[in-house]
């Protein structure tokens, strides 16, 4: 079992942040959250996410324009945004993936399988992938509120790869935060059968 610090650096005290303090990321700090992510289980190993770390000002500028305008203060703000993607074609990787048996012929030409499989094992890495961040001490500030088709078209052009969500990366100012929102208790999100 965990002991209550790290509980408390995964769960208690991870928030959802909006300001971040003038601190860059080490590019390593990001590697060994990826090194973690990827251990954790998708189907059939498949590991349809892909991530681009937006870091430089240049990056920084070219992302802007997609963004909501709520979202832009506290994305050029932060050190580093990743668009969480998926990788459509995901399955082209399966043979050394996943080596017991011939799972690329699942996904092959099976335009829903794909389009399901990719959205939701990408979307499951990326909880996994906020959680790594935190354990190496970095908050997050994921969100949607950005033009996906627009971003896809100039991030992505001529790739199976599409964009799903942002995280903003850095070290959060915990003196901005607002108090923590009511969360669902056991009995109202659950349901023993």
């Amino acid at each position: 079992m965990l002991n209550s610090n790290a509980l408390d650096l995964l769960f208690h005290n991870g928030r959802t942040f909006s300001d971040w303090q003038d601190r860059d990321v080490d590019i390593d700090l990001l590697k060994q959250a990826w090194d973690l992510t990827v251990l954790g289980p998708t189907s059939a190993n498949c590991e349809p996410m892909r991530v681009t770390f937006v870091k430089s000002a240049e990056a920084k500028a070219r992302l802007k324009p997609y963004l909501a305008e709520g979202n832009v203060d506290k994305t050029m703000a932060a050190p580093v945004t990743a668009i969480v993607a998926q990788d459509l074609e995901f399955y082209e990787k399966l043979p050394d993936l996943y080596p017991h048996t011939d799972a690329r012929s699942w996904f092959a030409g099976n335009e829903a399988a794909i389009t399901t499989t990719a959205f939701r094992n990408s979307s499951l890495q990326a909880g996994y992938f906020i959680l790594a961040l935190r354990a190496q001490g970095l908050d997050c500030g994921p969100m949607s509120g950005f033009d996906n088709a627009k971003l896809d078209a100039d991030f992505f052009a001529g790739t199976p790869i599409k964009s799903n969500f942002l995280i903003n990366i850095g070290y959060g100012n915990r003196d901005k935060l607002h108090p923590r929102s009511p969360r669902l208790a056991f009995d109202q999100g659950t349901e023993i059968l």
